[in-house]
């Protein structure tokens, strides 16, 4: 079984997945579309929409036509929780001379020429993959079942993929009987991001004004290897204001993944024994009360919040 994350853990998973799938690739977070920010962290190779699934929003936003005869590689999703692991395979199946690492090497060569629907139960059944996926899905210390408590219902996430092939954009979403071809783009200029730019921006524009229920990643070369080369062949120059730009950026992208090392770590810890240890020594402080009261206070004006919002209160 493929477990649920939240959709603010699954960038994680991402990049997690990345390495475990042995490819010289990595995700960023994109909080902006402009021709700039896809600038600097090119060159890109796709581009990972996550979004609140909202039926309405979906039609509204179809565009593009399914190319029923498509030659690359495409996976439907048969199994519930998989949709970013999907996106991520179904993203660097289409990459072209991407180095893999041995697994995903045999599983790709073993699904070859195979139907979307067959390649799909075959990824999803793949135990080093389903492992992989769930390694950084928080510990189940706590169970409900049993309590007969009422069942809430939660927002669907759903990942789809946009990305250049046979110089066209595709939409590649395992949901969807095919891939969706948004037309050709220009080469020159910013090439397939431009087009990417204007469907995404469509679809995001289905949502109510001021909506925050998606977020962009993207897919690119790990630049670290790149910036080290470039270090070590400045060297011998004594360039010493290119070398201190390059290690600034090798600085930065070293800070950036001990902060994802450490945020991992929080997400797969089991915070049960620390929940425990701070709640007795409040309740040995004569702080409980109090704590449970503003405790209390937080809730209702949260659930008074989603009310105001039209959100269903019982989340």
């Amino acid at each position: 079984m493929y477990r649920a994350f939240r959709p603010s853990s699954l960038r994680h998973l991402h990049r997690e997945l990345l390495k475990t799938l042995g490819v010289p690739l990595i995700v960023d977070d994109l909080y902006s579309l402009d021709s700039n920010t896809l600038e600097f962290l090119k060159p890109l190779h796709a581009l990972i929409f996550l979004f609140k699934w909202i039926p309405s929003s979906v039609e509204a936003a179809d565009a593009g036509q399914y190319d029923h005869d498509f030659p690359g590689f495409f996976a439907h999703q048969v199994v519930n929780n998989a949709c970013a692991t999907l996106a991520v395979l179904n993203a660097i199946g289409n990459i072209p001379s991407l180095p893999t690492g041995p697994e995903l090497a045999e599983l790709n060569s073993f699904t070859a020429g195979m139907d979307p629907q067959t390649r799909g139960m075959v990824i999803t059944s793949a135990d080093w993959l389903r492992e992989a996926h769930n390694a950084l899905s928080p510990p189940s210390a706590v169970s409900l079942d049993g309590l007969g408590l009422p069942r809430t219902s939660e927002d669907a996430y759903h990942f789809v993929v946009y990305l250049p092939i046979m110089g066209a954009l595709y939409e590649l979403d395992g949901l969807k009987e095919f891939p969706v071809r948004h037309g050709a783009y220009e080469e020159s200029g910013e090439g397939w991001l431009k087009t990417a730019r204007d469907v995404i921006e469509k679809r995001i524009g289905t949502y109510p004004s001021g909506a925050l229920e998606f977020s962009l990643l993207a897919l690119r070369d790990d630049p670290l290897p790149a910036l080290q080369a470039r270090l070590q062949d400045l060297a011998p120059s004594g360039n010493s204001a290119a070398s201190a730009e390059v290690y600034s950026l090798i600085s930065q992208e070293n800070d950036k993944r001990q902060r994802w090392a450490f945020e991992n770590s929080l997400r797969k810890h089991n915070h049960v024994g620390l929940i425990h240890a701070l709640l007795v020594a409040l309740a040995k402080g004569g702080k409980l009360s109090a704590a449970e009261a503003q405790a209390e206070m937080m809730m209702q004006a949260r659930i008074e919040k989603r009310k105001a919002s039209g959100e269903d209160e019982d989340r």
